[in-house]
């Protein structure tokens, strides 16, 4: 079930992982979706941010 018009995604993880970090998630008071969310969300902006260093160091070699 998604919410607020978000897609579901599917991933496979094994039974014994997924259940063990169910039970982490538990303790660090959040759920296994929120957790991977912002895991995503972390990553997907690491990225963006090496892209536009990039694109600043290409421009600045291209203008030599």
């Amino acid at each position: 079930m998604t919410t607020k018009g978000t897609p579901g995604r599917m991933v496979r993880i094994d039974d014994l992982v997924w259940a063990e970090y169910g039970q982490l998630c538990e303790e660090e008071g959040t759920s296994r979706a929120d957790d991977i969310r912002r895991h995503v969300h972390a990553r997907v902006q690491a990225w963006r941010k090496k892209q536009a260093v990039q694109r600043r160091l290409d421009r600045l070699n291209d203008s030599d």
